[in-house]
């Protein structure tokens, strides 16, 4: 359905304000309307482009990483609460997949949410001492993965924490990690 100009761009500022996360590719769907369309309305509103926004986001939302160093995470950190919730992005590109059939390899998948599950302890010190996994559908090159961690339970030196990663709201991998911490605050 089309809609005049300054409804659109009404309604897109209210889209991206809820989910800061959605691409031009996505939001020209949405709207019926074409990327370049999606850009000028953005560039008009002063609505940065997705990199930009997703910096901004994790700016605002995020406390310091202590159990790893931030480039050793895998995928982009947009969310950390620690010990709490944290939200992490991962772009599939092509050295991510198979090049025949073009499906992740799953210790990419495997990979950002174990390093969230790190990444989420509030210790200078967390390791993975148990990992139970289960990958739910594939995963292909263009493909955004967004990982969803969440603390369970911390007690006796452990913190039980729960993955889940989904492309667009389909969930493709799940997963419950006990992460060992040095300090015991359970």
């Amino acid at each position: 359905m089309k809609r005049r100009k300054k409804e659109r761009q009404s309604i897109l500022q209210e889209t991206l304000a809820s989910n800061p996360f959605m691409t031009d590719e996505e939001l020209a769907k949405r709207f019926s309307v074409s990327i370049q369309t999606i850009r000028l309305d953005r560039m008009e509103l002063a609505i940065p482009e997705l990199r930009e926004r997703i910096k901004d986001v994790a700016k605002q939302q995020l406390d310091d990483v202590r159990a790893l160093h931030p480039d050793e995470v895998i995928g982009e950190i947009v969310d950390l609460q620690l010990d709490e919730r944290a939200i992490s992005i991962l772009d599939v590109q092509n050295e991510h997949v198979f090049s025949r059939s073009g499906i992740a390899r799953g210790h990419h998948l495997f990979a950002q949410a174990n390093s969230l599950a790190v990444a989420i302890i509030d210790d200078p010190l967390a390791l993975t001492q148990r990992a139970v996994i289960h990958f739910t559908r594939q995963v292909k090159a263009g493909e955004r993965v967004i990982a969803k961690a969440n603390v369970l339970l911390t007690e006796q030196g452990r913190t039980t924490v729960k993955v889940e990663s989904f492309v667009d709201q389909e969930m493709v991998f799940q997963g419950e990690f006990v992460m060992y911490r040095n300090n015991d605050i359970g």
